[in-house]
C-alpha cells in the first residue's frame, strides 16, 4: 500500500469516527476533533505524514491531537482502531434492536427515501462546511440534498442576509457540477416572522429550488395569531415545505409546542400543496402523533427531513419512516422519496 492510500485511509477512519460520533448524538466537540484531524492530515503531502509517524510527531500538526494521532498510526500500521471497532459495534447492536421494532411498510418507505430538504451548514448554525455534508449524503446513497440554511432574522443562528444567501447559491451551483450526478438543491429555512411573512427577499425566495419554512420566535403567541401567522406563510407561494409545525423540544432543554388550530393549518397545506415536514431530529421528533394523524387525514403530502447540523445527523431518517409508516403513510405522499424531477415540478412549479 502507498503512502497515500495509507493517508487516505487514515483519513477515513477519522471522519468515519465523526460522522458515527455526531449520528449517536455525542457533544458536537468530540466529533469536531475528529473532522479536523481528518482535513488537516488530508492536506499532508503523503511523505510529511509517513515521516510524522515514524517520528511519533503527528501531534505536531495543528489540530491533531493524542488521539487522533493514535487513530492514523494505527490506521497507518495496517490495524484495527479499537474506538472506531466500538462505535461500529454500538451503531449494529442499535440498528438492530431498530429493526425488531420497525414494519414491512417503513422499511419500504426508507429505502424508498432519495434525499433530505432540511440540512444546515456552517454557513449559519451548523458544525460542517457544505463539502462536508454532501459528501456524507452521497455516502449515505442520497441523491439529492437542499442546503438549508437560516435567514437573516434568526442571528442566533448567523442567519444568512440575501447577499450571503445569493453566494452561496452560487457555491452550491458550482459544487453540484462537481458532484453530479448527484443533485445540490439549493435551499432556505426562512424564518416566518410574527405577520406570517417569510424572512428573505422573494426574488431571491423564488430562485431557490427548496424553501423549508418554520416559526422559530414568539412560540407561546396565542392560538388564534399563532393560527393567522401559519396561515399566512403556507398561503405564500414560495413555501414549499412547513417546518417542524409546533416548535416543540422532548430532549435537553425541553419546550412545550406552540398552540395553533391543526385542523386549519393542515387542510391548508393540502389546499396550498405545502408539505409537512415531519422532522426526524430526535430532540424534536415534530409534529407529535396526534397532530401527524391529523395532517395524513386531512390529505397533507410530507417531507421526511432530520434538519442535519452536522453529517452524522443525515442518517436519522429511520425514526421518521417509521412514525410515518404507523399513521399510513406511503412514499407517493412524501416528496423527497420522489425523483428529483418531480421534486422540482412540485416546489418550482
Amino acid at each position: 500500500m502507498t503512502a497515500a492510500e495509507r493517508r487516505d485511509d487514515a483519513v477515513a477512519a477519522l471522519r468515519r469516527i465523526a460522522f458515527l460520533l455526531e449520528r449517536a448524538q455525542a457533544t458536537s466537540y468530540r466529533s469536531e476533533a475528529f473532522r479536523t484531524a481528518a482535513n488537516v492530515v488530508e492536506q499532508q503531502e503523503p511523505a510529511r505524514v509517513a515521516a510524522l509517524v515514524a517520528a511519533g510527531g503527528l501531534t505536531e500538526l495543528t489540530g491533531v491531537g493524542a488521539r487522533t494521532a493514535g487513530v492514523v498510526e494505527l490506521v497507518w500500521r495496517g490495524r484495527d482502531v479499537p474506538y472506531l471497532v466500538e462505535l461500529e459495534t454500538t451503531l449494529a447492536q442499535q440498528t438492530a434492536a431498530d429493526a425488531a421494532q420497525t414494519t414491512a411498510a417503513a422499511r419500504a418507505l426508507r429505502d424508498a427515501l432519495r434525499g433530505d430538504l432540511h440540512a444546515h451548514t456552517d454557513a449559519s448554525d451548523g458544525g460542517t462546511p457544505v463539502q462536508e455534508m454532501l459528501l456524507a449524503a452521497i455516502e449515505i446513497g442520497h441523491e439529492y440534498l437542499a442546503v438549508t440554511d437560516h435567514s437573516p432574522r434568526l442571528t442566533v443562528a448567523h442567519g444568512l442576509s440575501p447577499a450571503r444567501l445569493r453566494a452561496q447559491v452560487e457555491q452550491l451551483t458550482a459544487l453540484g457540477q462537481a458532484v453530479a450526478p448527484f443533485r445540490v438543491l439549493t435551499g432556505i429555512e426562512v424564518d416566518i416572522l410574527a405577520d406570517g411573512t417569510l424572512d428573505q427577499e422573494p426574488a431571491l425566495l423564488d430562485r431557490l429550488d427548496v424553501v423549508v419554512a418554520s416559526v422559530h420566535s414568539q412560540l407561546r403567541m396565542d392560538r388564534a395569531a399563532m393560527t393567522r401567522r401559519m396561515l399566512t406563510a403556507i398561503r405564500d407561494p414560495r413555501t414549499d415545505v412547513l417546518g417542524h409545525c409546533t416548535g416543540r423540544r422532548v430532549l435537553g432543554k425541553q419546550r412545550p409546542q406552540s398552540e395553533f388550530d391543526a385542523e386549519a393549518v393542515f387542510a391548508a397545506c393540502a389546499e396550498h400543496g405545502v408539505a409537512v415536514e415531519i422532522n426526524c431530529r430526535p430532540d424534536r421528533l415534530d409534529p407529535p402523533d396526534d397532530l401527524l394523524a391529523l395532517a395524513a387525514d386531512a390529505g397533507c403530502d410530507f417531507a421526511i427531513d432530520t434538519d442535519a447540523h452536522a453529517p452524522g445527523q443525515l442518517d436519522w431518517q429511520a425514526e421518521g419512516c417509521r412514525r410515518a409508516a404507523r399513521h399510513g403513510i406511503d412514499a407517493d405522499r412524501v416528496i423527497n422519496a420522489w425523483p428529483v424531477e418531480r421534486l422540482l415540478g412540485r416546489t418550482r412549479g
